[in-house]
């Protein structure tokens, strides 16, 4: 007992880190999962009926490695098989579901293909069945299901994790476009605080991004194709008030603001992104508390 109260008051960030974890997940299943995503039901499903057959021709489990007759055909039968239960799970399971939701979340999305996973696992035994004659005993279905699953879940994370990070570029693509185009021709001023100082003025569209520095701000901006840098006496607080009025100057961290109409790439995760601006000009982070607001601007 006095070993675990002492690691307890040793390690208060990794109880922390423990503790805020499964937070995490429960604020990830909750996020909105864009139906844009599932794409074309056929092309998803010829897609699984690939992936499986090339495991099973290549790894050859299910005694497939001992089977005498064709096996590429016989892989070809389990790939056949997955591809009508997509068509058919998709149709009557999951585009129904959909529609009848009012917001389709993550977690619909996975307890829904989980269920799948587990009907084409069910058809992908009894075909073992039928081709190798094996009894249609639990436990030789438990195996069968077990390895279905697991291949069936990481494909499904894999798939998911890329074509949500595409969705995420598609709309920061179209809004970096969008804003570019509202905003031409429209120019800010910057209010330098200094008695003879002055006061920074620019076409919005050429801001990059703002960074605070002790009792000043520098301010980057492109001209002519080149980073200019400029510095102000002012605060960061001060800026952003001065510029409240053009939602696309978003702060992203505690020492920097962005123009969203500079922003090139963002790479990341959760706990933070790396923004490149001006095509490479500069790099500015977006620290972890603010992501969620970062997001909310692509959805």
């Amino acid at each position: 007992m006095e070993t675990e109260l002492s690691d307890s008051k040793t390690n208060p960030q990794k109880d922390k880190n423990s503790a805020t974890l499964p937070k995490k997940v429960v604020s990830i299943l909750r996020r909105r999962f864009p139906l844009e995503l599932n794409g074309n039901p056929a092309k998803e499903g010829l897609l699984a009926a690939a992936v499986v057959f090339l495991l099973l021709f290549f790894l050859q489990p299910f005694g497939i490695s001992e089977y005498h007759g064709n096996k590429l055909v016989v892989c070809l039968a389990f790939g056949l098989v997955t591809f009508i239960c997509c068509l058919v799970l998709d149709y009557s399971i999951a585009m129904p579901l959909q529609r009848h939701a009012k917001t389709w979340k993550i977690w619909h999305q996975a307890l829904t293909e989980f269920v799948e996973i587990l009907i084409i696992g069910m058809f992908n035994f009894l075909t073992a069945c039928l081709l190798f004659h094996y009894p249609m005993e639990p436990t030789a279905c438990l195996e069968m299901l077990y390895f279905t699953i697991i291949i069936g879940l990481v494909y499904t994370l894999l798939s998911t994790s890329i074509s949500y990070q595409r969705y995420m570029h598609r709309q920061l693509d179209a809004l970096l476009e969008k804003n570019t185009r509202q905003q031409e021709g429209i120019s800010i001023t910057i209010q330098d605080h200094r008695v003879r100082g002055n006061d920074l003025n620019l076409p919005l569209n050429d801001l990059l991004y703002i960074e605070a520095q002790k009792n000043n701000v520098a301010v980057f901006f492109v001209h002519d194709g080149i980073l200019n840098r400029t510095e102000i006496q002012s605060t960061l607080a001060s800026v952003l008030d001065g510029l409240k009025d053009y939602p696309n100057i978003f702060q992203c961290h505690r020492s920097f603001a962005v123009n969203l109409n500079s922003i090139t790439s963002a790479k990341g995760n959760s706990n933070g992104y790396i923004l490149e601006l001006g095509g490479g000009l500069a790099t500015v982070p977006v620290s972890r508390s603010f992501v969620p607001k970062l997001k909310s601007f692509v959805k």
